[in-house]
């Protein structure tokens, strides 16, 4: 008497979504759009720099005590840095995982030249890479103090200071910024795509949206190290 064969369990629908290129586009939509809240959270939060130490060191301490008494001191800020981090390997491993596919899919050069794509289209991976490097760098400089010339704990206006008060330390984050901006502009009309929030009629104001998110966000980060640099800020 033959034995029954064993079929192979069918993958979780989560799973077929994720292999496919639309759930992965899905993925980079969604995560994107998390990262854009906190980066607008965190540039409102960096322009307290301009009205001095007390409160930039206060709205520090604040976000350490938000949840309390039901979460401990500092625990709703790793909660948050846990859910931006797995936003960030989710959108880098999906874009990651993309191109790769795309490379697949035309081995061999076209035939016709096809339209040039914009500066912002051609340094999104490029863009991607030194926004990932600066994370690193970022979270040495004000987040450990690892990096930081003259880091004292407690006091974020000090901080942000001395590490703008060097010429690398404002250099690397304007490049970041800068490409921060073209990522963005880029990425949320390529969002809007992806998740159906274009067509015809919308897509003039999607794109204004875009460049005014774009330029509002780069803006606001840069005042920061330039008012640092110009004496503005010391």
């Amino acid at each position: 008497m033959a034995l029954p064969t064993r079929t192979a369990p069918h993958p979780s629908t989560l799973v077929t979504l994720w292999r496919s290129s639309v759930g992965k586009k899905a993925v980079m939509a969604v995560s994107g759009l998390l990262m854009l809240l906190y980066l607008v959270a965190h540039m409102l939060g960096n322009l307290k720099v301009f009205f001095g130490p007390r409160d930039i060191d206060g709205y520090a301490h604040w976000l350490r005590t938000l949840g309390e008494p039901v979460l401990h001191y500092g625990w709703f800020l790793w909660l948050a840095r846990f859910v931006l981090l797995a936003a960030v390997l989710a959108h880098g491993t999906a874009a990651y995982q993309l191109s790769r596919r795309d490379r697949r899919a035309r081995p061999q050069q076209y035939v016709h030249r096809r339209q040039r794509p914009s500066y912002a289209t051609r340094t999104m991976r490029w863009g991607g890479v030194i926004l990932g490097l600066f994370i690193v760098w970022h979270i040495l400089d004000l987040t450990t103090l690892t990096v930081n010339p003259a880091a004292e704990e407690g006091h974020p206006y000090r901080n942000v200071v001395a590490s703008f008060s060097t010429w690398y330390g404002g250099g690397i984050y304007v490049v970041a910024m800068l490409a921060l901006g073209l990522h963005i502009r880029h990425g949320f009309w390529s969002a809007a795509q992806t998740l159906g929030a274009n067509n015809p009629r919308r897509d003039r104001a999607l794109k204004a949206v875009a460049n005014a998110t774009a330029l509002l966000l780069t803006a606001g980060f840069l005042s920061v190290p330039v008012a640092v640099m110009t004496g503005v800020v010391r």
